[in-house]
């Protein structure tokens, strides 16, 4: 076969290739336009959720940011019967602690109740609980403290510090026998967040403050054994001391 004839058969063959390229498209030309819009809607979608979270997430911090700024702000001293001239009074300073507490408080609720399923808003709860418990409103704290964990989940680590808050709540209400229980689940679980050591302390004293100094004493006894290196052991030891004597 001669090379112009061969030249010529695969140009015939290039275009009826295209001819049935474009026989199908036409054949096929709604689905496949159709299916490319679909394609770009749906990363048009992906892409305004990303970009959404994260300026909601930006947005979070940056609330949680500035009321744990209030809460770490500086509290103007009361002048001393007879002083001369008043302290001077710093900038972003509260008059009391009482006030600095309450304007934190109202902080942490807002960035809470704006974003309550992010990071930021989570920890905006927890805060907001352990402030009311400062405040005395422990009713109000158990509550806070429960949508923490509702929204963290037990095991996650605001899940488990909610926890103790409520344990902590009940002790100091009387409620020994649900903080006893809260603290033996916290202390006893699999792949705990929270020092282990630590919650046993508080066990102990909500023994202690039951009237249970066997309890007790085993409890703080266990620091003591398991837990020597730990910040604990110390008071633990103390503890234990003082129930022996």
């Amino acid at each position: 076969m001669k090379r112009t004839e061969r030249h010529r058969l695969k140009e015939n063959e290039v275009a009826l290739s295209v001819a049935r390229a474009r026989e199908t498209f036409d054949l096929y030309r709604k689905p496949i336009i159709a299916g490319a819009v679909a394609v770009v809607a749906i990363l048009a979608i992906v892409a305004g959720i990303v970009i959404w979270r994260q300026q909601t997430d930006d947005k979070s911090r940056t609330l949680l940011a500035e009321a744990m700024a209030v809460e770490q702000a500086p509290v103007t001293p009361a002048p001393t019967p007879g002083q001369a001239t008043p302290p001077p009074v710093q900038p972003g300073a509260y008059p009391s602690e009482q006030a600095k507490r309450e304007a934190a408080l109202q902080k942490f609720l807002a960035t809470a109740n704006a974003y309550p399923a992010s990071t930021a808003g989570v920890a905006a709860r927890y805060h907001a609980a352990s402030l009311l418990v400062l405040l005395g409103r422990n009713a109000d704290a158990v509550k806070q403290y429960q949508q923490v964990l509702d929204r963290a989940g037990s095991n996650a680590l605001y899940g488990e510090m909610a926890k103790l808050g409520i344990a902590d709540v009940e002790a100091a209400t009387g409620q020994y026998d649900k903080a006893i229980a809260r603290y033996t689940e916290l202390a006893g679980g699999k792949d705990a967040k929270l020092p282990v050591e630590g919650v046993l302390m508080q066990l102990g004293r909500a023994y202690q403050e039951k009237g249970s100094a066997a309890d007790a004493k085993k409890t703080f006894k266990r620091i003591v054994d398991e837990f020597p290196q730990s910040p604990y052991a110390a008071p633990a030891k103390r503890e234990l001391d003082a129930i022996k004597g």
